[in-house]
């Protein structure tokens, strides 16, 4: 379960902060760190932050881009302290524990942490499956990123010492975060065509298309047929 399941920083301020996930990251187990942006990087204050942790460290991977971390992966979720006005899939970080422990073992799984002073953007919570939320004490709430990540690490370790759950085996795959983003970019695009979506006044529709179509998870034969549609109404339109 552990090796399938991927850290995500996006745009962290600190080395220290990096060091010292990656040390939170290797006391209950996890191994695969991705980077998007951090500020600096590398840097001799993250392998200090780190201590026993230099293999996590030096495996690191360093993107540019949200996407380039998450292409892959079939469950994105997203670390949020926030409520939001149009609420998307919550979970406590020991349901999420459980959910991600029911996926297969080829299905990748990546965690997303905002950097330091702020969470993360709209945008990057809208690709995601599911938001988490630490229980934190409502009046100070206020964790460091690697105490985020260290309590997040605590529940999936704890999961992965559980009996095994059993897993009803899928005929197909789940489309990739890849996947779904060319899916809801083809989307917007025939809405757009049909005059069903206005630029000028889109009143979260596609904010709320996406929760629809994370929540449903399509497979990637289903992902093939909506995207066949989609073709299919683009054609016709071209023929009028």
């Amino acid at each position: 379960m552990l090796d399938r399941i991927r850290i995500v920083l996006i745009n962290t301020t600190h080395p220290g902060n990096i060091g010292s996930v990656a040390r939170a990251m290797k006391t209950m187990g996890l191994a695969e760190l991705y980077l998007v942006n951090p500020e600096q990087y590398p840097h001799p204050k993250a392998v200090e932050m780190a201590s026993n942790a230099g293999d996590v460290l030096a495996d690191a991977v360093v993107v540019d881009s949200l996407e380039q971390a998450i292409g892959d992966c079939s469950l994105v979720i997203g670390t949020s302290a926030r409520s939001r006005k149009i609420p998307w899939p919550l979970l406590a970080p020991r349901e999420m524990a459980e959910r991600i422990k029911q996926e297969p073992s080829s299905h990748r799984t990546a965690i997303l942490f905002s950097q330091e002073q702020s969470g993360l953007t709209n945008e990057e919570l809208q690709r995601c499956h599911i938001h988490i939320q630490i229980p934190a004490n409502p009046a100070y709430s206020s964790l460091n990123l690697a105490a985020a990540v260290q309590v997040i690490a605590y529940e999936l370790r704890v999961a992965s010492l559980d009996q095994p759950a059993v897993v009803d085996e899928w005929d197909y795959r789940p489309a990739t975060a890849n996947e779904m983003e060319r899916f809801f970019e083809h989307l917007e695009e025939v809405m757009q065509q049909i005059q069903f979506l206005k630029p000028e006044a889109p009143r979260k529709l596609m904010t709320r298309l996406r929760r629809l179509y994370f929540r449903a998870r399509p497979d990637e034969m289903e992902m093939n047929i909506l995207r066949g549609m989609l073709t299919a109404i683009q054609t016709s339109l071209q023929k009028k």
